[in-house]
């Protein structure tokens, strides 16, 4: 069977069937469109090992003397006996090719298993793998573990993934790649704040823009592993599997059961390439959001009330703020926790998803008028999967709360600990799914609603369903309401929120618009979340708002231009009392509210750039003019348009007196640039604060002219910005 060859945006990948199995010769660079006979790779055999050449599977397996993580774990069951046919051998029965897709069908008659693997290397050289295994044989087949993983270049030594907590969500850590295996683990029930949304090997000291990367992200939004696996062979693999709770899958005859999609990207150019493949793939997509300069619907401005009035929902004041927000340049008003019965603080009324007749009595229509006649979007805030036991359906319905037991709390059975005072209603058993649907159908049905923010709170620790696991199931009917309800009310957007940033993934970005990142809106803290949630997800598809001067989460203060800058690289809003904002500093909010319409296009559609600073107390990011995928260099733009946009960032003091000269990468080399600093600009209430210096740089008053390699190589000085305080420059070609 001849060698199977992807290619695509400089990456190959490269799959043998010499072995009889099918295994991974190459996952990197190109290797142009000619291979050589591959029996030239096979290697030597060493004493104490054993005694044939041992694949690099895209399965791998005992059976074929693979001694790290095993691919697929499952066993038999058979008269009540368990463990049979334990170790499978898979071998090739089949490959197809179609393009840049193929298929490759392995199987073990004997132990009566067959795996599909499908794959497609995309137009931007993102690589979608995934793998369905069926039970062919005649007793079920209980599944432990199917994983998708994919080897690296022996140059891989250093290893970098995410971790967090609530308001910290997606930093980063590193640490060298060492013999042995590092495996990421959630146990949350979904996808959970210290969730890695990138698992990435790489070159000696890769950076944003430097090095060579090799990088998975495993799309589900439940119970899950992470892993680098490093054998003493001196084989390296990455790659993920769900999580799965013992006995919650096993197949009976004919039955099959699917892997989440594990996503990879290889890149020469460090991370910036690794976010290139996938912002290219989020972009190709049918249903993807599209900007304004895609010809699309542009990201409209957010005004989202929970920081403004909290639990306090009157309609006169509700309706205040819509004034306000109207007023300057809102587009969206989210209305958000506290509208349905009962719901006075967070301790009741999860469930019932009827509008409050005693604080609404008129319906939420009033308000809805009040927003849409002002010109902007009503949206509101839903939390469909959660369930507080003072609430109507729980009273009625106590067989529909997740626990433990195969019978209910009412009679006898054990419930998990509460989470904010609230529970899991159990979306596995029909007439719970059923009865969300038919609330949540009905809302939108009966008001003029365009957006939902969809929150999930808890964590689903002891998450079953009949006694048994059921977090699978639960993710895949949580999936499945998510996408009737979009077939019901196509025109309706959903935002994924989850105790802020607790489920964002490329699972969950395949039913929802777009992602919160964090319920964290202290500016400080959102540069890193964003810069990293960023690696992996566009910006039109992660909210970033402007919070109140204070942090609600952080008592942080910031002035208002770092709290805007900060949000401008995402899907822009605000989440505070916007009524609050007079004389200057509204003046200010008007003008980066008509600054981040100007430039959404851009934001929304360009190529995301990250420098390499050496002092690490600035940051330098922004978005350049041409799509994702498009290479090293921005594709040419028309004189006197705006090439790119860019944050220069102060998160802490300088060991430096000087910031130096500072790098605006990703332009084109050959083109002549005008750059200049728009924002805080002389005048604004902010401007004073943000700099600490007798004399700026001299261009920094009437803007500096130079090509694109001139910007790149040597750059320019920059100010001395005060901590927490950032500056927006703009490029404009000439």
């Amino acid at each position: 069977m001849d060698p199977l060859h992807l290619r695509s945006a400089g990456t190959s990948l490269v799959i043998s069937f010499n072995s009889g199995e099918a295994e991974v010769i190459h996952w990197g660079a190109d290797l142009g469109s000619e291979l050589p006979d591959l029996s030239i790779l096979t290697e030597t055999i060493t004493n104490s090992a054993v005694d044939v050449n041992v694949p690099t599977g895209l399965l791998p397996q005992a059976s074929s003397g693979w001694r790290g993580r095993a691919a697929l774990r499952g066993h038999r069951i058979a008269d009540g006996v368990s463990g049979l046919d334990f170790s499978v051998r898979l071998r090739t029965v089949r490959a197809t090719v179609n393009g840049n897709a193929a298929a490759i069908v392995q199987h073990d008659a004997d132990a009566g298993v067959t795996v599909e693997s499908t794959l497609a290397l995309h137009e931007g050289g993102l690589l979608e793998l995934h793998h369905a295994v069926t039970n062919t044989g005649t007793t079920p087949f209980q599944l432990d573990e199917l994983a998708t993983v994919l080897p690296v270049a022996p140059d891989a030594v250093e290893l970098l993934d995410l971790t967090g907590r609530w308001c910290r969500e997606r930093h980063p850590q590193r640490r060298p790649i060492q013999q042995g295996t590092w495996v990421r683990t959630g146990r949350h029930g979904r996808t959970g704040h210290d969730s890695s949304l990138l698992f990435a090997a790489g070159t000696a000291g890769f950076g944003n823009r430097r090095g060579r990367v090799w990088a998975t992200h495993l799309a589900w939004s439940g119970n899950h592993e992470q892993f680098a696996d490093a054998l003493a062979n001196g084989r390296t693999m990455i790659g993920g599997s769900e999580l799965l709770g013992p006995a919650e899958v096993v197949l009976e005859p004919g039955a099959s059961y699917t892997t989440p999609k594990l996503f990879a990207a290889y890149s020469d150019r460090g991370l910036d390439g690794i976010s290139e493949a996938f912002y290219s793939w989020f972009r190709s997509r049918p249903h993807h959001v599209l900007p304004a300069a895609g010809g699309g619907k542009p990201r409209p401005v957010v005004l989202n009330t929970w920081e403004a009035v909290y639990f306090d929902h009157n309609l006169d004041t509700l309706i205040e703020l819509a004034d306000s927000a109207a007023d300057l340049g809102v587009e969206r008003f989210v209305l958000d926790d506290g509208w349905f019965r009962g719901r006075r603080d967070d301790t009741a009324g999860l469930g019932d998803w009827f509008v409050d007749e005693t604080m609404w009595p008129d319906g939420l229509t009033p308000l809805i008028d009040a927003v849409t006649s002002r010109g902007m979007e009503f949206g509101l805030w839903v939390e469909p999967e959660m369930i507080n036991l003072n609430s109507d359906v729980a009273r009625a319905h106590p067989d529909w709360i997740v626990g433990p037991a195969a019978v209910s709390h009412k009679d006898g059975g054990r419930l998990p600990l509460t989470w904010r005072h609230q529970h899991v209603i159990d979306l596995v058993n029909p007439e719970a799914w059923q009865y969300v649907f038919d609330r949540i159908d009905a809302l939108l049905r009966d008001n003029r609603i365009s957006y939902l923010k969809w929150d999930q709170n808890r964590d689903l620790t002891e998450h079953g369903h009949a006694g048994r696991p059921s977090v699978h199931g639960q993710t895949l009917a949580a999936y499945r309401l998510f996408d009737e309800l979009r077939k019901a009310h196509p025109g309706v957007e959903i935002e994924s929120c989850s105790s802020g940033g607790a489920r964002v993934d490329l699972g969950i970005l395949e039913h929802t618009d777009r992602i919160w990142a964090s319920d964290c809106n202290d500016a400080l803290e959102r540069q890193t979340i964003q810069r990293w949630t960023g690696v992996v997800v566009p910006p039109e598809l992660v909210g970033g708002h402007i919070g109140p001067t204070t942090s609600h989460t952080t008592a942080r203060t910031h002035d208002l231009s770092f709290r805007a800058i900060t949000a401008l690289f995402g899907h822009f809003g605000m989440e505070w009392d916007v009524r609050e904002v007079q004389g200057a500093e509204r003046e200010e909010l008007k003008r980066f509210i008509a600054l981040y319409k100007e430039h959404r296009g851009l934001i929304h559609s360009g190529r995301m750039v990250r420098a390499d600073v050496p002092d690490d107390s600035l940051m330098l990011h922004g978005v350049v003019a041409g799509a994702a995928g498009s290479g090293a260099s921005v594709a040419s733009v028309a004189s006197g348009t705006t090439a790119a946009l860019f944050a220069v960032v102060s998160t802490r003091t300088s060991f430096a007196e000087l910031l130096g000269r500072v790098a605006l990468p990703g332009l084109e080399a050959s083109r002549r640039y005008r750059v200049e600093a728009i924002f805080p600009a002389p005048g604004d209430a902010d401007y004073a604060h943000t700099f600490t210096q007798i004399q700026p740089p001299a261009w920094l008053a009437s803007g500096a002219e130079a090509s694109g390699r001139f910007l790149a190589e040597v750059g320019l000085p920059m100010p001395s910005l005060n901590p927490e305080h950032a500056l927006v420059l703009k490029v404009t070609a000439l």
